[in-house]
């Protein structure tokens, strides 16, 4: 049964150190009895963040068994899954178990299925069996709970999607919604990373807003990125070339299209790519850097060192209507919903 309220962010679940909020504490009480503001979810699959999932493959040498073991750990030591090394975590789907007391106003019934909108990083999780990690989507199939605060904000799975297909944009939901924000009529952007998930729903917000006087430039590394990317159709300009190596960035944009972006949207999910995305804007312009595997100390001692005035954005997960937004270009995108249903179903 329910118990008492708590903090609606989430802050009595917290138990070292004492008085931060979840996302940054090293270790949540993950006890699944909920407090009457809370909602507890049996949990079916996680979709680990990017940079995470590859860095846990690392760790383990590409053996499923220890990634299974090092998530295991994480979550036993932390009480989230909360990646120590990449700081990020993903998200998860599954079926409402129970509502607390103080949220039986909501739109959300027992039995619901739902996808979190905040990070793994924050929620307290039990794995009670990893059945099946997929290599190929960062995507997880176990047998667990977690709970999602008041303030906690979900997605209840929409019926005309897949339900991982749904997860997997979901999951990456603040990026397509943040470059709607962004673009502006006649921009020059450039997508680094344009080939997976984040970067391919980004090109088509890009493609759509930057008009008949602007142009969207795709940048990956590697054939099957940049097969991928032409595929779509989305990119005015697709440029093959390793985003750790800033000054080929430059040159190979600079050649393709003679200027530089005004906004430039990093979703690479590897580090060291932030002078490239620096040097790749025009002074004035701006670097949105969704991907988690970003260093903003790098960021903004590197801009600093190569004099470049630029605004640089911090990839808010989170903006408004941002699940929408993000269902509703598979919907608009006869190819990417193909290319999604392809990877994950």
């Amino acid at each position: 049964m329910p118990v008492a309220s708590g903090c609606p962010y989430g802050m009595h679940r917290v138990l070292e150190p004492k008085g931060s909020l979840p996302q940054g504490a090293q270790r949540l009480d993950n006890t699944m009895e909920i407090y009457d503001n809370e909602i507890l979810v049996d949990v079916e699959t996680l979709n680990i963040d990017s940079a995470s999932f590859n860095q846990i493959r690392q760790q383990a040498g590409d053996d499923e068994r220890r990634m299974a073991e090092i998530m295991l750990e994480i979550v036993a030591t932390r009480g989230k899954h909360h990646n120590p090394v990449t700081g990020s975590g993903g998200m998860f789907i599954g079926r409402v178990r129970e509502i607390g007391s103080a949220l039986q106003s909501r739109e959300l019934k027992v039995g619901d299925r739902i996808a979190s909108l905040v990070s793994l990083t924050l929620t307290p999780l039990v794995i009670k069996e990893i059945k099946r990690i997929h290599k190929d989507t960062a995507q997880v199939d176990i047998a667990g709970q977690a709970i999602l605060f008041s303030s906690g904000i979900y997605a209840v799975l929409p019926q005309d999607l897949p339900e991982k297909v749904a997860l997997a944009v979901l999951d990456v939901a603040g990026a397509p919604a943040q470059t709607a924000k962004l673009v502006k009529p006649g921009d020059t952007v450039l997508v680094i990373g344009a080939g997976g998930k984040s970067g391919s729903l980004c090109l088509h917000e890009a493609k759509k807003r930057v008009g008949p006087a602007g142009q969207v430039v795709a940048m990956d590394y590697g054939e099957a990125a940049v097969n991928r990317i032409k595929g779509l159709g989305l990119a005015d300009v697709v440029l093959n070339v390793d985003a750790t190596k800033p000054i080929d960035c430059l040159q190979v944009l600079h050649g393709a299209c003679g200027k530089l972006a005004d906004l430039t949207i990093n979703c690479v999910n590897i580090p060291q790519t932030e002078m490239a995305s620096i040097l790749c804007t025009r002074d004035g312009g701006t670097v949105y850097f969704f991907s988690m595997a970003t260093s903003f100390t790098a960021a903004a001692l590197g801009a600093e060192g190569v004099g470049k005035d630029v605004t640089m954005l911090i990839g808010n997960g989170y903006t408004k209507n941002h699940a929408l937004i993000a269902l509703e270009v598979l919907r608009e995108n006869p190819k990417l919903r193909q290319l999604f249903s392809e990877i994950y179903v």
